[in-house]
């Protein structure tokens, strides 16, 4: 099959192609070239001029894991009976038959990362997975990390319950503690000569092995500029390969992070400053990252943002200095890169996934939506 005559943004090296075709084979990019195909057939798709974008990719959501319109019930985001959980694993808790997978789609949004809340010091695994399916195993395309969270909502969740973590400093202890006792548990089992030596299993330790090993990224829930410090602190003391997420001081520390080469997850922005450590919200964020050399994706933080405005919050970004065409990277092939998925989506190239969407005009327009949109191949919408 055949998607031909459209303007095609690949989110590569070749930039835009003004007027080429992409061919898929068995839910994959087999090739993309400019101009019109030799031959074309009936299954073939003339794109009649429109714009042809990569599957938008949402890099920071709890989709499926927090269910539409349920409180308690569909709630499955945080395991609020111990502040340190990494033995979590998000794709237990998602539900791929939630009405917002369908929402979705229809805005061109063919990935997301869900993830644990932020209740824990540490919250469990994280999943990048597609929107279509009935299947979380199916749908899934790889474990994006492990999810700790600094700042205020540790704070309040263990304060309400007179339990550590009550202040910043006990829920930075609680995570070194964590990740010492896996360090010792990993060298314990990789210096034990047989199977009797081997340590008891521990479930949260075996978790973060990966973690340990740098096979796995460390996504680090925070807001305020202080809490992306102490972020960044426990990573180098441990190694390890660091996320930042929602950072919305982080345009006050450009320098700082980028010094770490640390990247940072932007969003929500199209909402409210809820809580004191939101106060230097801005939707200037995103810009002054991306210049300062930064790498930035944006993200919806759905449920906080539904995930069918995550074209808006893009829109937004550029509102506040950003190009247009940084923003349509930060929620494409940028947000694949940080999420470690860059082999698989993100980007129009041969042998990524066929995540396609379709647009007549610009696709960041408030009123517009994709009038076409593939997910491994199969037109979903």
């Amino acid at each position: 099959m055949k998607i031909y005559n459209a303007v095609i943004y690949t989110m590569t090296d070749k930039g835009i192609i003004d007027r080429g075709f992409v061919s898929v084979e068995n839910g994959k990019i087999s090739e993309v070239s400019s101009g019109y195909p030799d031959n074309i057939s009936v299954e073939d798709i003339d794109a009649e001029g429109s714009i042809l974008l990569p599957g938008f990719i949402d890099a920071h959501t709890h989709l499926g894991i927090l269910e539409n319109g349920l409180d308690f019930e569909g709630d499955d985001c945080n395991e609020a009976s111990d502040p340190f959980t990494p033995q979590m694993r998000a794709i237990d808790g998602v539900n791929p038959l939630d009405f917002c997978f369908e929402e979705a789609r229809r805005s061109g949004v063919t990935a997301v990362m869900t993830s644990p809340g932020s209740a824990n010091a540490c919250g469990g695994s994280m999943l990048v997975m597609k929107t279509m399916g009935v299947c979380a195993d199916d749908m899934a395309i790889a474990t994006a990390g492990i999810k700790f969270a600094l700042g205020e909502n540790p704070k309040n969740v263990y304060n309400n319950r007179d339990e550590a973590p009550k202040t910043r400093m006990a829920t930075a202890a609680i995570i070194r503690e964590g990740l010492y006792k896996a360090k010792r548990y990993l060298s314990d089992c990789e210096t034990a000569d047989d199977d009797t030596e081997l340590p008891d299993y521990d479930a949260k330790c075996e978790s973060l092995i990966p973690l340990l090993k740098g096979d796995m990224k460390a996504h680090f829930h925070c807001h305020r500029a202080d809490d992306i410090c102490t972020a960044i602190r426990i990573a180098k003391e441990f190694h390890l390969d660091a996320v930042i997420v929602h950072g919305t001081e982080a345009h006050l520390i450009p320098e700082i992070i980028k010094r770490a080469d640390i990247p940072v997850i932007c969003g929500p922005t199209l909402c409210d400053r809820c809580k004191p450590e939101m106060k230097n919200l801005t939707i200037n964020n995103p810009a002054i990252l991306k210049k300062n050399g930064i790498q930035t994706a944006i993200c919806t933080d759905h449920t906080v943002i539904p995930v069918q405005y995550l074209s808006t919050c893009a829109a937004l970004a550029v509102k506040g200095g950003m190009s247009t065409e940084d923003a349509l990277y930060s929620i494409t092939m940028g947000a694949s890169k940080i999420l470690g998925t860059e082999k698989h989506i993100g980007c129009i190239a041969k042998g990524m996934d066929a995540d396609l969407q379709l647009y007549r005009k610009n696709p960041l327009d408030l009123t517009e939506d994709p009038w076409l949109v593939m997910i491994d191949g199969k037109e979903c919408f």
